[in-house]
């Protein structure tokens, strides 16, 4: 200790001296003779105490003393002056070349399908948007982290490798200065400087001591802190971490979920400080909670405070040195001379391998994502193509990667030296995959110049990876199971997947070896056989043996089929199914086919078909003698039979792989498209899907398939789809060896189906293949073989025989697809060449009669009997066009002899055309006479139907169908012709009330019933929810629970409103509550999770599955009949100055009665004395009353419900019957609901009446009826006094404290509230009234013409007179009167308003601003009385619209007669109105008041291109979090806003549940409902309350009209307007709830999304 002591203290001596300005402490640095001692001394005194606090570190103040401390002075030392003047000055330079951006978990990148090398160059969003490429074909997708913007790497693409901004030579610069922009100094200082920090940096990052630090960085007193440290590991889940946190460290759930979240983005947390012991046993008690849970035990560490600060100090120091570099290419430079530099003198290697290799050993103990070591690093280094030549030739690297492989696989290996991968995981594969993948890499770019050294390097890699597939030939055997059924399946996915992963591989060698010339050797599935005769002498060569594998592939294939190894499980269809799959068969099946042809063309075609039976074991079946009972056995025996077949033709006929056939590769790829489109249209995506890739990923579609097919752009819905052209269809071939079983039977059956249509044969002949190359010239002879020839004249025999059953119609097809393939190339081989010269004698040998008696039959002949066969009708057209080509070639061969043969088949194929016509005729003649039939037919029964009709009329008349089709249109009523004069809904003229019948159905018992008051009530089933459709003002607050809310009067921002719909289906009252009370109780017994919440009364209704949550009482209209000559004289005494009076006295009267006793406030109107005592009390009822309505219980029960549950929901309060709210909120919700129907109906501009669906019909009738009935099971007294407060507003004698001022009020929540109140001021204690129609007809009349005069008061007051106004119009009537009447109402308002405003604009935007107002009333008084609207409301006739609303409100067209009319009784109101002093404050706060009309909500505007939204996502930042680690940003449709979704850090706690960033935004922005667009995904999201959504196609397409959820296929998507007006119908309608429980029923899971989270 004594010798330390003194070295402490002069440490000590040199930290109190320390420099304080970053700038001298540069300086000082500078002295320094060892910076690298100097720099660790200086960070073993700071970094300890900047991360002392581990557990809660105060992140702000760290970061601030790290930059001021240290980042700041490394800066000043490094450039020798004021570091940002000398960044900015670097910015400008130019310098940047590289882009070089490290891309993020979950950025978007893009790649070229034109320009780049291969699909791993990519470019960051920002260089891409400044790139040639943006209009080029490119594709999107989400990074999974680590990779590199290549913009600048000129490697990478073939053209356009700069951005704008990294383009080299601009901003003026020449390319002298571009070259170095640093001076020597700088440079000199990085030299030094770089190497310490990377060392620094690679030290403490590989440090593995946990109690101690490197001797240099301990100068200070120990302490005894230390941290229970938790590391990520893969074998643990989110839950099972938080549950033994919880459990370990007894801490609350937020604690724990904390941490875990901390773990799995940086990888480790500190859990626990404190002494070591006390971490110890931290440690020990998370492992053993963890192994209750998992089988391993959790990773945890206990290290000492200092060991912490400085590991987590060298991560973000090496983020500086990334700041630092990404400023100049030397800088780049220097730092990788500084990790490569080899120390002299230590056996240590260079820095950057000590790295790679402790990543490495981490790597292979530990499977964690290999996205995140340095061994993903491979995608950078062995893509460059010169790089890898280069790896190639001097470090030999194919041989290196597959020597690797070699070592990682000998687990794999069995005793014979084979793979064996059962009871290894896929995971535990990954290894093996990420080798495989390095190897694709290397040899993505083909080379362009072969040197000799690259020659023998390849063969030496390829050599080795022959070893690899040594291994693979005969891998994992399968013996079949005779007797019982194996235990367990075995596990296949391992040795299918390697073969996926290699198919590429092996493609890549081929392609290699065929760029160059003398490298032409290549063995069994590799390949081509064109020259194989030079390298293997003939003598000792079997073709046998290289026929072998394939043939036993393809016979366990069949064998597979015919069912007879179905006690191997599923494991073996499962590779079956593989095999012959779009991955795999390019390097399977397909070379298994090609193996076969070329052992046809190099074997004697009857030995080589001998082989085939022998394999197929179907030598006895082909004996005449066989004859069998068994049925299984003769089932297996035809279904081996037709697989032979099959593989037969495929030898003969599949000519289309360039080098088996005269063919390219687009028409390989036009063959595929135009098979694929045979079996029906298809989208692009799924055209692409079954066709194979390349290693570029590519498929050859888009250079194709306009060749063949034309593109059908897509509807509202649906996807685009290719359609075949009918050119392409005689390419059509009925066993193209690409089909599926159930591919195969539906391409047939619609090919037929389409000729019978197209009246032609149904015949389906094979196409005329293309010619073998030459080297396969001899595959044809297996068609005219003798053997060939026995096959078929056998099957055609055993047809012909009534006993045999060994043959099947599909067996027949085949054995006719043969024939024809036979007789398809001799009449091809005559047409080419004189007859002489053609040896193919398949003509010959088929008509050759046999030559024993049984024999006696050639196959023509043999033909004409099968024809006569009645089963085999539908082979009748096939064996037809045989016998015709039997005719051609014949007339080929004769005719030739005769002429020269250059005429040849021109004659033959005109007289084939004449049967051919003849045949045709008939089929039209038929067709025609069918045709007539089916006419006739239909006219008679149009007869009877008509006549039908006549006898039943009054039945057809007398039941008006109410729920009828859901969406179809109201038709307008049935009524007696109705004059004008009575289309009038108030006043003295009112018309007469159209009243029908309603029998209506119930759906659940099928019953009808007539509706009627004293019946049992029948019901509508209904939704009620709350809504922000109309709001002004989004995203107001809201508050949560309605217990102190008052909806008597509504915002005029219709910020939330209560909406009622109804999908319009009826019930009985009582058979409803029987099919509640069921769903109720199968809900109980259920165990999925309930898609609706019964404690809320939701269900979903029994008929159209809609969400509903309460049912509306069908109440009927009560006719109202009123004489004219009663009106008039009514008229004569009730102005509107008298009926104010009348009302004042009644309200004044019941004030009294219920002051009893009090001085009583009668309100009087005028000043000018005139409240006499005429009007008292009961003069009210002077004017007509009737008795009230009696309704029926069940009726009453049923309006208490409605009402209730409008309360519940609109209120979001328990329900209570007694609330005094109730009736306000049955007012609200028919008010909100008109307003919305009538905002719907002005946006999709249909008419007011006419375009009405059936259910908003029927909804709305329904709803106003219940209204009028609601008031009756409340207390009268109660509605008095609401009512009262309505009045207040209008009539200013009856103000109170609590009466809003006009600004602050919707005026038809008011009018309907008035209207619906009114009746309740006819009640008497004694006697229960109404007003009788006269006097109602007057009071609507009088409620609707003091509000619209108000109504029009506000719409002047809040008119935007900042506008610029439009040309003088000349000054009509209505703009004079609007004139004066604003010069009046200025004077009130003591100059608020400005009189300026010409009189056309004040009148234009009146009538505009009132329009809305008058539409909704229209809509409530129809409703509510049932008269008649005018025509023009019911079509749609915007010119005559505001006439026919005039009339129909009884208004005058010109509006400011109404004040005139009422002057001087409404002067008075008007004054008082102006002069209320809250209004004239609101007029002072311009920017608050609602103006006239309002505007139209509709979903936010989107960019047309989706990449602008991918962009704005990166640009996204949490504003919760400080860290850059991925998000899930997603984007409200309706404001706008982007959100941190699915994200712990942005959780909100809601009545004591927490729920995600978007259901939390949605509570505000659309009161619980929201329509969401996850923007990495494309994928939009509806939502509802806490815990429902669905998901809901993006209205973004591709140019093949398809949306890309994920962005799996990455192409270019574009709004599609129409799609997203849907999205906006589908809200607007208040359809959101209905898709989603519509969806949830459809996709009903166990355990579904958690979308509280969202």
């Amino acid at each position: 200790m004594a010798d330390e002591e003194p070295g402490g203290a002069e440490r000590m001596e040199v930290s109190t001296e320390l420099p304080q300005t970053p700038q001298l402490l540069a300086s000082w640095w500078d002295q320094q003779v060892d910076f690298y001692t100097t720099f660790l001394h200086y960070l073993a005194q700071l970094v300890p105490e900047i991360y002392s606090a581990e557990m809660d570190p105060d992140l702000e103040k760290q970061e601030e003393s790290i930059q001021m401390s240290i980042f700041t002075p490394l800066e000043w030392y490094l450039f020798g002056e004021d570091p940002d003047i000398c960044l900015e000055k670097l910015k400008h330079s130019g310098a940047f070349q590289l882009c070089g951006k490290v891309f993020k978990s979950g950025e978007t990148t893009y790649s070229c399908r034109d320009c780049a090398i291969d699909p791993t160059c990519v470019l960051c969003m920002d260089c891409f948007q400044n790139s040639v490429h943006k209009n080029h074909r490119y594709k999107m997708h989400t990074s999974t982290g680590g990779g590199f913007c290549d913009c600048g790497d000129t490697e990478a693409w073939k053209t356009g490798p700069f951005c704008v901004s990294h383009e080299p030579g601009r901003a003026g610069t020449t390319k002298e200065n571009l070259r170095c922009p640093l001076n020597e100094e700088v440079i000199a200082q990085a030299r030094k400087i770089f190497p310490s920090v990377v060392k620094y940096i690679v030290e403490m990052t590989i440090w593995e001591e946990e109690k101690e630090l490197p001797p240099e960085l301990q100068i200070r007193e120990k302490n005894e802190r230390y941290y229970c440290v938790l590391f990520n590991d893969e074998h643990h889940s989110y839950d099972h971490v938080i549950y033994s946190l919880q459990r370990a460290l007894d801490c609350e759930l937020a604690e724990a979920q904390l941490h875990t979240t901390a773990i799995d983005k940086e990888g480790r947390r500190a859990v626990k400080a404190g002494a070591f012991a006390a971490c110890q046993e931290a440690k020990e008690d998370i492992k053993s909670h963890s192994e209750n849970v998992s089988q391993h035990p959790l990773h945890v560490e206990v290290l000492h405070s200092d060991v912490m600060a400085h590991q987590k100090f060298a991560l973000r120091l090496g983020s500086w040195m990334n700041k630092i570099m990404s400023y100049s290419s030397d800088f780049r430079q220097i730092f990788c001379q500084a990790c490569l530099r080899e120390e002299p003198g230590s056996e240590n290697p260079c820095l950057i391998s000590r790295l790679m290799l402790w990543d490495l050993d981490l790597k292979l103990d530990d499977d964690h994502d290999r996205s995140i070591s340095v061994t993903a690093l491979s995608v950078q280094m062995f893509t460059v193509p010169t790089l890898a030549r280069h790896l190639i030739e001097e470090q030999n690297v194919i041989s290196v990667i597959t020597e690797t492989l070699l070592e990682v696989l000998p687990e794999y290996l069995d005793r014979n030296n084979k793979f064996n991968f059962q009871g290894y995981s896929q995971d535990k594969l990954g290894r093996v995959y990420a080798v495989i993948c390095d190897l694709k890499y290397i040899l993505i770019s083909k080379p362009t110049a072969w040197t000799e050294r690259l020659r023998m390097q390849f063969l030496e890699g390829f050599r080795s990876f022959l070893k690899i597939l040594t291994c693979m030939q005969g891998m994992e055997e399968i013996r079949r199971q005779v007797g019982q059924h194996i235990e367990v399946d075995p596990d296949w996915e391992a040795a299918i997947a390697i073969q996926m992963q290699l198919k590429n591989i092996l493609l890549m060698f081929q392609e290699w070896c065929a760029c160059d010339v003398s490298l032409h050797v290549r063995l069994s599935r590799l390949g081509a056989v064109s020259r194989l005769h030079e390298f293997v002498p003939f003598e000792d060569f079997q073709v046998e043996v290289l026929v072998e594998y394939p043939l036993r592939c393809l016979v366990l294939v069949a064998q597979v089929v015919a069912e007879m190894w179905r006690r191997n499980g599923l494991s073996l269809i499962s590779q079956v199914f593989y095999y012959q799959d779009v991955k795999c068969r390019e390097e399977m099946y397909d070379k298994d086919i090609i193996m076969l042809q070329i052992g046809a063309s190099l074997m004697d075609p009857n030995k080589f078909l001998l082989l085939v039976l022998q394999r197929y074991e179907l030598a006895d079946a082909f004996n005449k003698t066989i004859s069998t009972k068994d049925q299984d056995l003769i089932k297996q025996y035809n279904t081996l039979i037709e697989e032979m077949l099959q593989v037969l033709i495929y030898i003969v006929g599949e000519r289309y792989v360039p080098g088996v056939g005269n063919v390219t590769k687009e028409e390989v790829t036009m063959r595929e498209i135009i098979h694929l489109l045979c079996i029906e249209p298809m989208p692009h995506s799924a055209i692409a899907k079954n066709l194979p890739e390349n290693e570029n990923n590519e498929t050859g579609l888009e250079n194709v398939i306009n060749k063949v097919a034309t593109f059908k752009k897509p509807g509202v819905s649906g996807h685009g789809v290719y359609e075949l052209k009918d050119e392409s269809l005689k390419d059509f071939n009925m066993y193209f060896y690409h089909y599926s079983k159930t591919q195969h039977s539906k391409a047939e059956h619609m090919q037929k189906k389409r000729r019978k249509q197209e009246n032609k044969d149904e015949a389906l002949p094979p196409p005329p293949p293309p010619e073998f190359c030459p080297a396969f010239s001899k595959v044809v002879n297996l068609l005219n073989c003798d053997i060939m020839m026995y096959i078929l004249r056998t099957i055609f025999e055993r047809a012909i025989d009534t006993d045999s059953n060994l043959w099947t119609e599909g067996m027949l097809q085949m054995a006719f697809h043969i024939l024809a393939l036979g007789l398809l190339e001799e009449k091809q081989q005559l047409q080419k060449a004189p007859e002489e010269e053609v040896t193919f004698d398949f003509y010959h040998k088929a008509s050759r009669l046999g030559s024993s008696a049984m024999n006696a039959q050639n196959i023509q002949m043999l033909l004409e009997k099968l024809k006569g066969i009645p089963q085999l009708e539908g082979q009748k057209d096939m064996i037809t066009w045989i016998l015709q080509m039997f005719d051609t070639v014949k007339r080929l061969r004769e005719k030739s002899c005769l002429i020269v043969a250059t005429t040849s088949g021109s004659e033959s194929i005109k007289n084939d055309e004449i049967t051919h016509d003849k045949e045709k005729a008939e089929r039209k003649r038929k067709a025609e006479a069918a045709r007539l039939h089916r006419q006739k037919i239909m006219a008679q029964m149009s007869a009877l139907q008509k006549n039908f009709i006549e006898t039943h009329k009054l039945m057809y008349d007398s039941t008006s169908e109410m729920s009828g089709k859901e969406d179809s249109i109201m038709e307008e009523e049935s009524t007696p012709a109705v004059s004008d004069y009575s289309r009038i809904a108030l006043g003295p003229k009112r018309g007469p009330t159209v009243t029908e019948k309603e029998v209506l159905t119930c759906i659940l018992c099928q019953e009808e019933q007539e509706v009627k008051i004293e019946n049992n009530a029948m019901v509508l089933s209904a939704c009620v929810q709350k809504s922000t459709a109309l709001t002004q003002n989004r995203g107001k607050p809201i508050e949560l629970s309605g217990e102190i809310v008052d909806p008597l009067f509504m915002d005029p921002d219709l910020a939330y409103g209560t909406y009622t719909g109804s999908c319009g289906h009826v019930m009985h009252a009582v058979c409803w509550q029987k099919y509640f009370e069921a769903v109720q109780l199968s809900s109980q017994q259920r165990i999925h999770v309930d898609l609706f919440d019964l404690e809320s009364g939701e269900y979903l209704c029994p008929l159209c599955k809609s969400l509903c949550n309460t049912v509306i009482p069908i109440i009927p209209l009560q006719p109202q009949r009123i004489s004219s000559e009663n009106t008039e004289a009514v008229g004569q005494l009730l102005t509107l100055e008298q009926w104010i009076q009348t009302v004042l006295a009644r309200i004044s009267g019941y004030n009294m009665k219920h002051a009893r006793g009090e001085n009583p406030t009668i309100p009087v109107l005028f000043d000018q004395g005139m409240g006499d005592s005429t009007f008292e009390f009961h003069s009210i009822l002077n004017f007509g009353v009737q008795s009230s309505i009696k309704y029926s219980n069940s009726i009453k029960e049923m309006v208490i419900l409605f009402a209730t549950t409008i309360y519940r929901i609109g209120l979001k309060v328990p329900p209570d019957e007694t609330d005094p709210r109730i009736p306000m909120m049955t007012w609200s919700t028919c008010a909100f609901t008109i307003q919305a129907i009538e905002n719907l109906l002005g946006d999709e501009g249909k008419p007011l009446f006419g375009a009405l669906q059936n259910r908003q019909h029927n909804g709305l009738k329904a709803l106003m009826q219940f209204a009028i009935a609601q008031k009756i099971t409340c207390p009268q007294v109660l509605i008095q006094k609401h009512l009262i407060r309505l009045l207040s507003v209008v009539l200013p004698n009856l103000k109170s404290e609590d009466t809003p001022c006009l600004l602050s009020i919707d005026l038809f929540h008011v009018l309907v509230g008035a209207v619906l109140a009114f009746p309740s001021l006819y009640w008497e204690d004694t006697v229960d009234l109404q007003p009788s129609s006269i006097s109602s007809s007057y009071t609507h009349l009088y409620l609707f013409h003091l509000i619209t005069m108000a109504h029009m008061l506000q719409i002047l007051l809040t008119i935007d007179t900042e506008l610029p106004l439009a040309q003088v119009q000349e000054e009509s009537e209505e703009a004079r009167s609007a004139s004066s009447f604003l010069a009046e109402v200025s004077q009130y308002t003591n100059g608020c308003i400005g009189c300026g405003v010409p009189g056309w604009y004040l009148w234009a935007s009146l009538k505009n601003g009132i329009t809305p107002y008058l539409r909704c009333a229209a809509l409530f008084f129809h409703y509510l009385l049932g008269i008649t609207p005018p025509e023009e409301l019911l079509t749609n006739s915007a010119e005559g619209e505001y006439g026919a609303l005039c009339s129909y409100l009884s208004l005058p067209t010109n509006l400011f007669l109404l004040f005139q009319e009422y002057w001087d009784t409404v002067r008075p109101l008007l004054q008082r109105w102006c002069a209320d002093p809250a209004l004239l404050n609101c007029l002072k706060q311009k920017s608050t008041v609602i103006r006239y009309p309002r505007k139209r909500n509709s979903l936010i505007e989107l960019p047309d291109d989706y990449s602008c939204l991918l962009n704005q996502a990166s640009h996204f930042r949490c504003p919760r979090s400080a860290d850059d680690e991925r998000k899930h940003p997603v984007l409200c449709l309706f404001c706008g806003a982007i959100l941190c979704s699915q994200n712990i850090c942005c959780q909100e706690i809601v009545n004591g549940e927490e729920v995600g960033a978007c259901i939390f935004h949605a509570l505000h922005c659309g009161a619980g409902v929201c329509i969401f667009l996850k923007i990495r995904e494309c994928r939009v999201v509806l939502v509802e309350g806490k815990a429902r959504g669905c998901a809901y196609p993006a209205p973004y397409l591709d140019e093949y009209g398809e949306t890309d959820p994920g962005l799996k296929r990455g192409n270019p998507l574009h709004l599609s307007r129409e799609r997203y007006r849907k999205l906006h119908l589908v809200w607007q309608q208040h359809c959101i709830i209905e898709e989603i429980a519509r969806s949830q029923e459809t996709n009903q899971m166990l355990f579904g999304f958690n979308w509280q989270l969202l």
